[in-house]
């Protein structure tokens, strides 16, 4: 039964259940709203819905048609380091930057602050984006697209405090070494030869900056992404 099944998964310690439901027997999803599962999203043929098991409130992912998640490399430039971690949950334990999921409404360089410190207890500050990856049909957002922002952090604060609960590993780590180690994922190693040459060039080699605008809708505003633009043609009138 589906309340054994749930009692089960408790015992084994898992942490969240995936149910999905074809539409020809959407009659089950009644029974398992009386387990405690709730909606998550449908399309045409079935509906998708979860229970989360773990400590506290669900951090399951909304639904995705568009996925937007963004990294931090906080860099050292005192040290030429920069800060790195391992994911607890997956089978292969690779060097990575740490980096969440953006929530609605939240800026790309919040996203990345917010990040970095929920994992790693490190503060910084945006800087400038490095890098975007743009991947369709991708298994993390159920089949559907994802973009991958990088952005470049200076840290105000050094001790690392990391979350135990996301983080297998966390350190601040040479920043050549991240460029020519084999233990970093392939964005992680060419974002870092990409953040190592500007730490040796120039960062206004690599940045991408932002500007805020007015919106042609009142009261709003946007932000606009670009490589630096001379003054001259910047206060062009």
């Amino acid at each position: 039964s589906l309340a054994g099944a749930v009692a089960r998964w408790r015992e084994e310690g898992r942490v969240a259940v995936w149910l999905h439901v074809p539409i020809g027997q959407s009659r089950l999803a009644a029974v398992a709203a009386a387990q405690g599962f709730a909606f998550h999203h449908a399309e045409q043929d079935a509906s998708t819905l979860t229970l989360w098991l773990g400590e506290g409130p669900s951090r399951l992912p909304g639904y995705a048609t568009h996925q937007l998640g963004v990294a931090g490399a906080v860099l050292n430039e005192c040290t030429g380091e920069v800060l790195v971690v391992q994911d607890r949950n997956k089978s292969i334990n690779m060097w990575k930057f740490p980096g969440g999921l953006s929530n609605p409404g939240e800026d790309i360089g919040d996203t990345a602050v917010r990040e970095v410190f929920e994992e790693t207890g490190i503060k910084s500050e945006f800087k400038s984006i490095l890098s975007i990856r743009q991947q369709h049909k991708h298994p993390g957002a159920f089949g559907k697209s994802d973009m991958y922002i990088i952005c470049r952090l200076e840290p105000s604060s050094f001790t690392i405090s990391f979350c135990q609960q996301e983080c297998l590993r966390c350190e601040w780590m040479d920043l050549e070494e991240l460029a020519r180690t084999k233990h970093a994922t392939p964005i992680t190693s060419n974002v870092a030869k990409l953040l190592l040459y500007g730490y040796q060039e120039g960062f206004d080699k690599i940045d991408i900056t932002m500007r805020e605008f007015p919106a042609v809708y009142t009261g709003l505003f946007y932000k606009l992404f670009h490589r630096e633009l001379p003054e001259s043609y910047r206060n062009m009138t």
